[in-house]
């Protein structure tokens, strides 16, 4: 691995299992088959969960978890190193963890023993429905309702862009169930994918291939028994849930920008010019410094957010920065990185190339960089205004 272990932000046993992941991912992944992306992802979801990745993206010892709460700074190193090797690994388990981190997080006991295990094992897939056709970044514009009826709840409406739509077996959706207006009035609820009712109205196809859909409920009942939390908390269970997995979103655009680091490196050792390598050249060599220098800075944000978080901190600047400045960073390395490599950079198929189209939805999804910007600009505010206060009582 890289020397960034050596850091305070980590302990040893976080250090053997970024050797033990980076041994397995070199062994087991880079070469996953594309052309049926479905079948591909169910294989890796599999894959993670008989090696023993999966569980560190659930919370609880008793329910196939690593240990009784997620630990950030594990998940964050897993997304790294498999992002480097494989988007389609990282995707898979990323999505492992969204998908069932509200159950976790606010989960009954008898939810927990239903699904967490199967998730840790690999058995089940998992997935996060929020967003909706005019409801992304605002999630209190929601429109999904939610209507109560006895012991049911009689979901109608529509959600979009929801990764592992079409091949999960079951979704964490929320819901407007109007306790209260905007964000207060949404709960959330667990929904088993063959719940009549609920239908897959579209695929999405993206740049980056991964299983994404349009789900369609008309009329879907849910037990009241498959309610997350109370009435109303919806909201705040989301926003718990993102809280966990944005950084780990920052980390794996880190392990991107690491993987077109070397790919960069490479060709600049290597590529003959002018009776040189690319390499001797001034300019190459400013570039590749300021590669290096995202990816540490990226590095640093990522794991300070990972490493205050597992201290129980509230993490919601510290991860809005980590997210915003690793995925735009990445993005710049990346393309750098195809420069490099010039005209091969944008051949269909190879590293630079199939990179430059992996990490361009991380700079969207789980809140794009501009709404990063508003939460940190928000919460600089907010830390002012109680200082300001704090100042006048003294």
């Amino acid at each position: 691995m890289h020397g960034a272990l050596a850091w305070p932000f980590f302990e040893n046993h976080h250090r053997a299992l970024a050797a033990g992941v980076e041994a397995w991912a070199a062994a087991n992944l880079g070469h996953e088959p594309h052309d049926d992306v479905d079948a591909t992802c169910r294989q890796l979801v599999r894959k993670l969960g008989e090696a023993g990745w999966l569980k560190y993206g659930v919370g609880g010892l008793a329910y196939g978890g690593h240990g009784d709460t997620i630990d950030t700074r594990a998940v964050c190193l897993l997304r790294e190193t498999l992002a480097k090797h494989s988007g389609l690994a990282d995707f898979a388990l990323a999505m492992q963890g969204l998908g069932s981190g509200a159950i976790s997080l606010a989960g009954t006991h008898e939810q927990k023993s239903r699904y967490l295990p199967r998730v840790a094992r690999g058995e089940a897939l998992a997935a996060f429905a929020l967003s909706e056709p005019e409801a992304g970044s605002d999630v209190a514009a929601m429109a999904l309702s939610a209507r109560a009826e006895g012991d049911t709840y009689v979901l109608d409406g529509d959600k979009t862009w929801i990764s592992n739509g079409g091949i999960a077996d079951f979704y964490v959706v929320f819901a407007r169930t109007g306790e209260a207006p905007g964000a207060r009035g949404i709960t959330a609820f667990i929904v088993d994918a063959d719940t009549p009712g609920l239908q897959i109205a579209e695929r999405i196809d993206v740049i980056a291939p991964h299983p994404l859909a349009r789900l369609h409920f008309a009329g879907a009942r849910i037990p009241r028994s498959q309610m997350l939390g109370v009435p109303g908390e919806g909201f705040k269970i989301a926003m718990r849930t993102l809280d966990i997995f944005r950084t780990s979103v920052a980390a794996a655009s880190l392990g991107f920008a690491r993987h077109a680091m070397q790919a960069g490196l490479e060709r600049a050792a290597s590529r003959k010019m002018f009776g040189q390598t690319l390499g001797d050249f001034q300019l190459t060599q400013a570039k590749l410094a300021q590669m290096a220098l995202t990816i540490d800075s990226s590095a640093l944000l990522v794991y300070r957010a990972a490493w205050l978080r597992d201290q129980g901190e509230s993490v919601t600047r510290e991860a809005a920065m980590a997210k915003w400045h690793a995925s735009e960073g990445a993005q710049q390395v990346i393309d750098a990185a195809v420069q490099l490599w010039g005209g091969m950079g944008v051949q269909s198929g190879t590293a630079v190339e199939m990179l430059y189209r992996e990490i361009r939805a991380l700079r969207i999804y789980e809140g794009a960089t501009e709404v990063q910007q508003l939460i940190v600009g928000r919460d600089l505010l907010k830390a002012h205004a109680v200082a300001q206060e704090r100042g006048k009582s003294r």
